[in-house]
């Protein structure tokens, strides 16, 4: 399934001023790229994909609606999916962009 353009027009407006991005089409969805490196994606149904820190992953999967990714049947402990209810408003889906964008800020450029 194609990935959600609603939210992929969502997000390039929230990351229209971040100097490095690139977008790219990638895992049958929409990659955001910061300096070469994946921050969010916009996946089908409305669902965003976001690279997070490995070790931040127990504590943002405690929310409804946001788990680790799933990836033939293995667990990405470096990737949330984060359902479309969850970031309905421009202000929840602000928090989880700006938790892929300052990671893949901490990663070296490609």
């Amino acid at each position: 399934m194609a990935y959600d353009e609603e939210l992929a027009n969502r997000l390039r407006e929230q990351l229209q001023d971040e100097p490095g991005l690139t977008e790219r089409a990638m895992f049958g969805g929409l990659g955001f790229m910061i300096t070469g490196n994946m921050a969010v994606a916009a996946a089908s149904r409305g669902a965003l994909m976001v690279r997070i820190d490995p070790a931040d992953g127990p504590g943002l999967t405690t929310a409804p609606g946001v788990e680790l990714m799933v990836m033939r049947g293995r667990a990405m402990p470096g990737w949330l999916l984060v359902d479309a209810g969850v970031v309905e408003t421009d202000e929840a889906l602000a928090t989880y962009v700006a938790y892929g964008v300052a990671y893949a800020r901490t990663l070296p450029a490609k």
